[in-house]
């Protein structure tokens, strides 16, 4: 099991949960704690074929967000005639057509834009000239009252980050992880929002990954009561169940596990294009992934435990009915084979005209059957 010493257990088993508090080390963590998704108030949006896709556009000036509602390709002007300025475009599931439009104008690359249209990357770090492309996959809890063969337990998306040296664009595809609360929480900061556009990849990655923590405690609590009810003689759980967490599991690993090799290159020390004080705070977000990551593994292991024990109680099972079945079918031989022999229609056979025969050989029969009845059940057969 994994590690708990950080974290207090508020609700019992199988209960709602109460999000725990954690100690955060950096210097800039309590910009990442922010309100849960459904505290967020949501925005309504037109849905249609003309629907913009730019949820919010910003020009930021020495880490200070300037007034006003601007347009991206106006925000892109005024920040290249400004010194230490950046847009931060955020889009919501774009188009084709408006992201194409968005990419000539920031001199996107087509393949990454492709791959922000479709949303189905697994994370990764790219460069295309200037500008970096980082792929990110956002993850949820969803929460139940009781564990089912089709529940689903964890909800994924995706987050894509165009970087470059004086805008940030944000494609959110899904709403697994919403960065209206990372943008609010990042203008209160202004020393952060200094250090430019990579500045907000971070936030946007802290984010992402402390949704990651939350979701394996959370799963943990769903692990400990599937292995609760695998053990307990009294109830009898379905494996369709195992397998239907294996199959969450899996679609959170996916989104965990290759995360990896992004954070080591944003890390290392021989990536120019992230400051070096970005590059401390990405090492912060790396040490949250790395935990985890040997959550997941570990919950996997767990798992591959609880479904080798059920099928092992499976097996008992039927072993136990095959010789409930065995011990009756030699009680009924008794009465068959003597009921036989006596059913043979033979001159000379023993006993034959005697009084008492009939009785005595049903005594002798109910006789023998007792006593093998009473061994099967000694024996644990019965």
């Amino acid at each position: 099991m994994s590690d708990r010493t950080d974290r207090t257990r508020n609700t019992p088993l199988g209960a709602g949960r109460v999000l725990r508090p954690r100690a955060w080390t950096a210097p800039v963590r309590a910009m990442s704690r922010i309100l849960n998704t459904e505290d967020s108030p949501r925005p309504t949006r037109e849905v249609g074929p003309d629907r913009s896709a730019v949820v919010d556009c910003a020009l930021y000036v020495e880490g200070v967000r300037q007034p006003g509602t601007w347009n991206y390709a106006d925000a892109l002007a005024a920040a290249r005639r400004q010194p230490h300025a950046f847009v931060w475009l955020g889009l919501h599931e774009p188009g084709l057509r408006e992201m194409t439009g968005i990419a000539a104008t920031y001199g996107l690359h087509e393949l990454a834009v492709e791959d922000a249209v479709k949303a189905q990357q697994r994370p990764k770090l790219e460069q295309f000239g200037d500008v970096s492309f980082l792929v990110l996959r956002t993850a949820r809890y969803c929460e139940h009252t009781e564990l089912t063969e089709t529940s689903e337990v964890v909800e994924t998306g995706q987050v894509m980050l165009f970087i470059g040296p004086d805008f940030l664009i944000s494609v959110r595809h899904g709403d697994a992880c919403r960065l209206a609360p990372v943008r609010a929480d990042l203008e209160s900061t202004r020393d952060l929002l200094l250090h430019g556009p990579w500045a907000v990849a971070y936030a946007v990655t802290d984010r992402v990954v402390d949704v990651y923590l939350e979701v394996a405690d959370q799963i943990e609590d769903d692990l400990d009561v599937l292995e609760a009810e695998v053990f307990d003689r009294q109830s009898h759980g379905r494996i369709q169940r195992i397998y239907q967490m294996k199959r969450e599991l899996v679609e959170f690993k996916r989104a965990v596990v290759p995360l990896q090799r992004p954070m080591m290159t944003l890390t290392a020390q021989v990536n120019r294009e992230v400051p070096k004080e970005i590059r401390r705070y990405f090492r912060d977000v790396q040490d949250h992934l790395s935990r985890t990551v040997e959550q997941v593994n570990s919950y996997d292991d767990l798992l591959n435990s609880i479904l080798q024990a059920r099928l092992a109680q499976v097996t008992v099972d039927q072993n136990n009915d095959m010789r409930k079945i065995a011990a009756w079918a030699a009680i009924a031989a008794v009465w068959t084979a003597i009921a036989g022999i006596y059913g043979m229609n033979f001159e000379n056979m023993p006993e034959l005209k005697m009084t008492y025969g009939y009785p005595v050989v049903l005594a002798l029969m109910l006789g023998i059957s007792m006593a093998l009845y009473r061994w099967f059940r000694r024996n644990g057969w019965l």
